[in-house]
């Protein structure tokens, strides 16, 4: 079963009945520590398609389009499309990936706010015309590289946290519209709508009233210089929660009722990227060193020592890390614990531990703190939620070899897939049946050599 990211010939293991995900992680490791002990992935797309009815029942009908930069691995990008949802592109790679799988200009847009001359002239080749802007130098660049694009105007939210206030922001003001609008006059360039991205981590809802607010008042700006406005972009933020995306709609259906009403003809859209790939993506890693440290050193500032001097302290190194399957880590705290795949007893005692990547670079810390068994060079680590951030992208850090990926979907999926009408011949002809993992000795199971 291959599953290189860079190799489009993928496969997907269709699960029987008795067989679940954690059956295919226990057959994978097993081949690993018997072959070379690689990190891996191993990819449920079936939670795409999960993910894909819940977004139809709670927020239809808001278009998704998907961010291609969470994760351009070949697999989701084909059963996103397979799905009919649209994509948010970044770069001009991004923009032919989803162009080879056939997917239409028009179900594409270009999102990068810093955008190159160069990709600006590919997209308008491409026919790639729905683009955000939100500064007047930017709006020029566009005017000469792609004279038909059509512009989002991307407004700023008053969403930034505690955590983000470094981070950085995108977005112009309501003020600053009118001036864009004057320029995009002169220029001869057209205004379509407008975009707004509230962050996953905002905790007050209300900042969505306030940015749809906003963007009614763009909306009513815009009749004033004759533009023809037909789209509102309501960005990402989605963490894939069922109860968030609930919250997120009770809040903004009202509103979307009101201001941009179905006989408005303005079509409501928005860029679900963890939603759809952060739960379908498991990721185990191997132990590749250990050492005892001193307790002291390993607590962060500010920490109280409770521990027993006696108590051994422990550092593992595993096989990934920042610069590769961890890099979100660089930016944002980690939304995952790691678990222990071999089993140990419910009383045997946990340990301060710390987990790094191979790199041994300062800034390669993954976990900086947590409570484990002892555990053995050779030992795995699983990491759930790792479907978004890194998967597609290339680490230039020395040999690093980015983790090979087992796709996976359940029957009771790839029948649901089915009976849509939405299994093209093409997609089908990755599917291969895998037996159930439990009927099977070791010297059964599957092969998921590369």
């Amino acid at each position: 079963m291959k599953g290189f990211l860079e190799d489009a010939n993928y496969s997907i293991g269709l699960l029987d009945e008795g067989a679940t995900l954690a059956d295919v992680i226990d057959n994978c490791i097993y081949e690993h520590t018997h072959t070379g002990k690689k990190a891996f992935y191993v990819g449920d797309l079936g939670k795409l398609v999960r993910n894909n009815i819940q977004w139809q029942n709670v927020m239809a009908p808001i278009k998704p389009f998907y961010p291609v930069r969470c994760n351009s691995t070949p697999g989701v990008l084909e059963i996103l499309g397979t799905l009919g949802i649209g994509f948010a592109c970044s770069s001009k790679s991004e923009m032919a990936l989803v162009q080879d799988l056939g997917i239409s200009p028009e179900n594409i847009i270009y999102t990068n706010p810093c955008k190159q001359a160069s990709q600006l002239k590919y997209a308008a080749k491409a026919g790639i015309d729905i683009m955000t802007c939100d500064n007047d130098i930017e709006l020029k660049k566009i005017s000469r590289n792609h004279p038909n694009a059509k512009l989002l105007l991307h407004i700023a939210t008053e969403d930034i946290t505690a955590d983000e206030e470094m981070n950085m922001k995108f977005g112009t003001t309501l003020k600053n519209c009118r001036h864009l609008m004057e320029c995009a006059k002169e220029l001869g360039v057209q205004i379509v709508g407008v975009k707004f991205h509230v962050s996953g981590s905002c905790k007050d809802l209300q900042t969505y009233i306030h940015a749809i607010s906003d963007a009614r008042c763009v909306f009513d700006m815009a009749e004033e210089f004759g533009f023809k406005m037909n789209m509102l972009d309501i960005g990402g933020g989605f963490t894939g929660s069922e109860l968030q995306l609930e919250e997120v709609n009770h809040v903004i259906r009202p509103l979307l009722d009101v201001y941009f009403p179905k006989e408005s003809g303005v079509n409501v859209i928005a860029e679900p990227g963890c939603y759809y790939v952060s739960s379908a993506f498991t990721l185990a890693v191997n132990i590749i060193a250990k050492k005892t440290v001193e307790y002291d050193k390993l607590l962060p500032s500010g920490v109280e020592q409770t521990r027993n001097d006696d108590e051994p302290v422990f550092t593992y190194y595993i096989n990934d890390g920042v610069y590769g399957s961890f890099a979100s880590k660089l930016s944002e705290k980690l939304n995952t614990i790691p678990e222990v795949h071999k089993k140990y007893k419910d009383d045997e005692p946990l340990f301060a531990s710390s987990l790094w990547g191979p790199s041994c670079d300062e800034l390669d810390q993954i976990v900086e703190n947590c409570l484990l068994p002892e555990l053995s060079v050779g030992d795995w680590l699983i990491f759930d939620n790792m479907g978004s951030g890194t998967l597609g992208e290339q680490s230039t850090f020395n040999d690093y070899q980015r983790p090979l990926i087992y796709y996976m979907m359940s029957f009771s999926d790839w029948d649901e897939m089915q009976d849509a009408g939405i299994a093209s011949d093409t997609l089908m002809k990755n599917f291969f049946f895998v037996p159930s993992c439990i009927q099977l000795s070791p010297e059964d199971r599957f092969s998921t050599a590369a």
